[in-house]
């Protein structure tokens, strides 16, 4: 029997990749770490993305520089990450929008769920309607028959199509029958601001941009879109509760990686993540910006993400809704 003898060369170089992933994510990071968001300063995902990278900073003792790359319903940031190097240093803060493009638009740049591993969720929170507080609609009802009684003469704003915020709206049209006429916006925070100003007629505001605003008596709250009520405003009714049946619709924001990312890198990420949001403190911060701390790792993040797209392919297809 011949034993074959590679080259050590040919050796050395095909025990060069594990010997990289072993030693890759030794003493990460050692330089500041990249955090894309898909969205425009303001808006709710921007607010808490934000607060998550200063959390990772003062944990890594390194900096965590945000870029807003906002625009096509945050898919510009996703594109731009799961096209740069898996090496922890370039990671995504995305919101369900992601799951909506990619059930909506089968021909994005990137694949939704082959390019990007989704790491962690860390926040579950519903919108929350509002209105002008110079608005004749003081109740989700109320709304319901005035756009019934003035069909497309009503607008509502988003950060952007395909946003959740946006197909928040969607979904009350569809649910209600009624007829509306979208206005995006590059931000949230644009969104509540043509609001204040009389612009538009209601939006489904993300938590972090609407509460502030309903809390300092700035805008009319009528509901939230969640299936129970929020937290941080019992007082306000759910959709449902609302008479609006069956309607539900969460914000749900975390972190991915590239799918390039090797195990011990993801998991270097991973671990410092699961700290951050053991902390009181962390979660203290978040839920004071309007967010509702929703944990879930890489394992069920995952699946809630595939599931949230098959989800959203099903509504597409049930309600006709065409994103343009």
């Amino acid at each position: 029997m011949k034993l074959r003898v590679r080259p050590l060369g040919l050796l050395a170089a095909l025990l060069l990749p594990l010997a990289s992933g072993v030693a890759s994510a030794q003493g990460f990071p050692n330089k500041p770490v990249k955090m894309l968001i898909g969205y425009g300063p303001g808006s709710s995902t921007d607010i808490i993305g934000r607060i998550v990278a200063q959390g990772l900073a003062d944990l890594w003792k390194q900096p965590v520089v945000v870029e807003n790359r906002a625009g096509a319903a945050g898919n510009i940031a996703a594109d731009a990450v799961a096209k740069s190097p898996g090496d922890g240093y370039t990671i995504l803060f995305a919101q369900n929008g992601l799951a909506i493009s990619v059930a909506a638009n089968p021909a994005l740049p990137f694949n939704g769920q082959r390019d990007l591993i989704p790491l962690m969720q860390v926040t579950g929170t519903p919108h929350i309607l509002v209105v002008n507080n110079n608005s004749p609609y003081k109740t989700v009802q109320e709304l319901v028959a005035g756009a019934r009684a003035n069909p497309s003469k009503l607008n509502f704003g988003s950060s952007g199509i395909g946003n959740s915020d946006h197909m928040a709206g969607e979904l009350f049209k569809a649910v209600t029958g009624v007829q509306a006429v979208h206005v995006p916006y590059k931000s949230g925070a644009l969104a509540a601001t043509d609001l204040l100003g009389g612009q538009i007629d209601f939006y489904f505001a993300g938590m972090p941009v609407g509460l502030p605003q309903y809390k300092g008596g700035r805008l009319r709250a009528l509901a939230v879109t969640s299936t129970e009520r929020f937290p941080g405003a019992p007082e306000l009714p759910t959709m449902q509760e609302s008479g609006v049946a069956g309607y539900q619709m969460t914000l749900w924001q975390g972190v991915f990686l590239p799918a390039s990312t090797p195990q011990d890198v993801a998991d270097a990420v991973g671990n410092a993540m699961a700290r951050l949001m053991a902390d009181p403190a962390m979660r203290e911060r978040l839920t004071q910006a309007g967010a509702q701390v929703v944990v879930a790792p890489r394992a069920a993040f995952t699946d809630m993400y595939a599931r949230d797209i098959e989800r959203w392919k099903r509504v597409f297809q049930t309600q006709n809704i065409k994103l343009q």
